[in-house]
């Protein structure tokens, strides 16, 4: 039998039992193709992700290979995975800075104490902007009606390696009774160059965040969005919706009871957007393994 070692973990959260969840395989080097995706439907989280140990100095040089899975299939990035992961890759050993190879690309996570606990914060690819979206093309597969849409700042594609479409809502409340058809979204999202559509507002439960969040996909609804968090910290800022090179926070997940804390910054310079992070906490909440034939 094969046994196979995997953590859990609460990310984009300082408290267990809230923010996004994770599980983590310390060192996926014997499994088959074919059980990553399996693992992933078992654990039946938003991602699973895989650690795949090298030589120490191939990774120093390129970073730890990790892959990510959803319970559908394989992404080339994910946000709370990547922080969640680097965490992991961690431990104890204090390093201020964990860098990541994942089909993406590579991704530095550094680390530092915030509040009297570990911060992560990872720096996302620089952004690529993509196409404008009609705001009835969004009210068509909602519950939401033009009135609660900004007009103001486009709804937007932005990538920092998964493509989100960021769609400004203009009141809390609208937020709070977002309803998604995700087979209708879906329909729409295979004619655009986004793969998944990204609610926020700038009014906020909490004073302390700046937006409030949410992200909606085939396997409910996200507790917390890293990797949309950046495309949206990079859309903010090039439509002046928050200021460049400033760390603030998104809530997001409040609505299924997983609250989440996520930093996000970016910066711009003429019409260039950079230097997107995406950072918060990370708790672990449990260990185990699984035994294979």
């Amino acid at each position: 039998m094969r046994r196979f070692s995997c953590v859990l973990l609460d990310v984009f959260t300082s408290r267990p039992l809230q923010g996004n969840q994770l599980a983590v395989f310390t060192d996926a080097r014997d499994l088959q193709e074919y059980e990553f995706q399996l693992l992933a439907k078992e654990t039946n989280l938003s991602e699973t992700t895989f650690i795949f140990p090298r030589d120490k100095a191939i990774e120093r040089e390129h970073g730890v290979k990790v892959r990510i899975f959803t319970v559908d299939e394989e992404l080339p990035f994910a946000g709370h995975p990547v922080l969640g992961t680097a965490s992991v890759i961690r431990g104890d050993s204090g390093a201020e800075r964990v860098m990541l190879d994942v089909p993406a690309g590579q991704i530095p996570v550094s680390f530092e104490l915030k509040d009297g606990k570990p911060f992560g914060e990872m720096r996302q690819r620089d952004p690529e902007f993509g196409q404008l979206h009609p705001r009835e093309e969004v009210v068509r597969v909602t519950n939401l009606s033009l009135a609660d849409i900004r007009d103001d700042v486009p709804i937007q594609t932005a990538s920092t390696g998964v493509a989100f479409a960021i769609v400004p809502v203009k009141s809390l409340a609208a937020m709070q009774k977002l309803k998604l058809d995700w087979s209708a979204a879906a329909e729409y999202l295979k004619k655009t160059d986004a793969k998944f559509l990204f609610f926020v507002s700038q009014e906020t439960v909490d004073p302390a965040a700046s937006l409030h969040a949410r992200m909606i996909f085939y396997n409910g609804e996200d507790p917390a969005t890293g990797s949309a968090s950046g495309c949206c910290a990079a859309w903010a800022v090039k439509h002046g919706v928050m200021a460049s090179d400033t760390r603030v926070m998104i809530e997001q997940g409040l609505e299924i009871n997983r609250p989440s804390e996520i930093y996000i910054a970016a910066k711009r310079s003429v019409d260039k957007v950079s230097d997107v992070r995406v950072g918060g906490h990370v708790v672990e909440v449990a260990r185990a393994e699984f035994t294979l034939p």
